[in-house]
């Protein structure tokens, strides 16, 4: 097995596979450690945002995209107690004005499986326990479903695992429980009554969430509610599992949510994973790690833009790596001064397109979590539902961080 490369990547989602895309078509030896077996299913959201359409071309994954999505996205709604409200969701400037749903095991397959057509050695299921420097390089201790152990060795090392996931660049450290910790649960639906197109926003007292028609016709329905929301609705219905218990919350709370599931048939067991961190955490490190995705910052879901943050921070990432691959790959200190460079580069690039938008998915969260903090803010949208528009554009819906360019997309074409 061959144990050196040019760059290893840990985590083999839409962050991931999109970094070793690029890498490996830019001549780039790379290593994709991925835990899980793919197709698999997850509770992370399915909107593609329609300013990630033109990167899935150039990646070349675009056309299977297309072909098997959802219908596109053109309408915002918002569910909240009894209220229903719609209105057009802004279109971007592109071929592709409007965004649409694909389930994660289809997207991340599409992905990882183009990582491998283009060149990208694909280590999965593998595990990475431990990341540690050696000099000029990374050691990534990995071992495989059979326990087999191997160490691989990199000059660039990408974190690009899962946030609630322990990061084998770290020590372990454990945070204690807080009543506002987060919790997310998903699942998938054949014959529900909402209309294609629509993307409604769930908001209920201890959490919000989303709900969706995607590929093949299903519909997801996703949601985060908090540790002490969850207590409560699982003390209420003492005989239900957690999902199950944080569902009866939720229809309880959104008569949009009990119309569009009424004679729904659930078509795979719930999912649930907590509690997420949404938040500002590092894109870059003195100790040499890059971060995409998650690790480098997790907006809350409510806005549905992770998919558009994993790919898009992805790509910033290589547009600083690809040109700098000579003198990150010496081995010296020139290396050490070009890794400098290229992090520092890239961690203000990745604050100026997302640091915002994390801040207003949190505020729009904590909005929806308080009905009584946002009791005045019903009335207006009743009123003006275009707000509901305005608040999707500056949510990120319509803004471009980084497009297709000949430095990184003329490798990926």
């Amino acid at each position: 097995m061959k144990t050196h490369y040019d760059a290893i990547v840990v985590g083999g989602g839409p962050a991931g596979s999109t970094a070793a895309i690029l890498l490996a078509q830019a001549g780039w030896s790379v290593a994709l450690v991925e835990k899980q077996s793919f197709p698999r299913r997850k509770v992370c959201g399915e909107c593609i945002a329609a300013t990630n359409l033109p990167l899935l071309h150039a990646l070349g994954i675009g056309e299977a995209f297309d072909a098997i999505s959802g219908p596109e996205l053109r309408h915002v709604a918002l569910y909240a107690g009894d209220v229903i409200l719609q209105a057009p969701l802004p279109a971007f400037d592109a071929p592709q004005p409007w965004g649409r749903a694909l389930g994660r095991e289809h997207l991340d397959t599409l992905l990882v499986e183009r990582a491998a057509e283009v060149g990208a050695t694909i280590l999965q299921p593998r595990t990475a326990r431990r990341i540690a420097r050696d000099g000029a390089l990374h050691v990534c201790d990995t071992v495989d479903a059979d326990g087999n152990a191997q160490a691989l060795h990199a000059p660039v090392l990408i974190a690009a695992h899962g946030s609630w996931e322990p990061d084998p660049s770290l020590e372990d450290r454990h945070r204690p429980q807080r009543k506002s910790d987060l919790f997310a649960f998903k699942a998938n639906y054949r014959d529900a009554q909402l209309a294609p197109g629509v993307l409604p926003v769930l908001a209920f007292p201890g959490g919000y969430g989303g709900i969706v028609v995607g590929d093949h016709g299903r519909t997801t329905l996703a949601f985060c509610i908090r540790r002490d929301a969850l207590r409560e609705a699982r003390a209420r219905h003492p005989a239900r599992k957690a999902a199950l218990a944080a569902l009866a919350h939720v229809e309880a709370h959104c008569s949009g949510v009990r119309t569009a599931l009424q004679g729904a048939d659930l078509e795979a067991p719930w999912l649930g994973v907590g509690p997420i961190q949404p938040g500002i955490r590092a894109a870059w490190r003195e100790d040499g790690v890059f971060a995409i995705g998650n690790v480098a910052g997790e907006a809350h879901p409510i806005l549905g833009e992770g998919m558009s943050m994993a790919i898009q921070s992805a790509w910033l990432l290589c547009e600083r790596l690809i040109p700098q691959r000579n003198a990150l790959l010496a081995g010296d200190a020139l290396a050490h001064r070009a890794r400098t460079e290229v992090g520092r580069d890239y961690a203000r690039a990745w604050r100026h397109g997302f640091a915002i938008r994390i801040r207003l998915a949190a505020t729009f969260a904590h909005l929806a979590m308080r009905p009584g903090a946002s009791s005045g803010l019903l009335p207006l949208l009743q009123r003006w539902p275009g707000l509901l528009t305005t608040g999707a554009r500056i949510g990120g819906k319509t803004k471009r961080v980084v497009a297709p360019c000949p430095t990184v997309a003329s490798a990926s074409a």
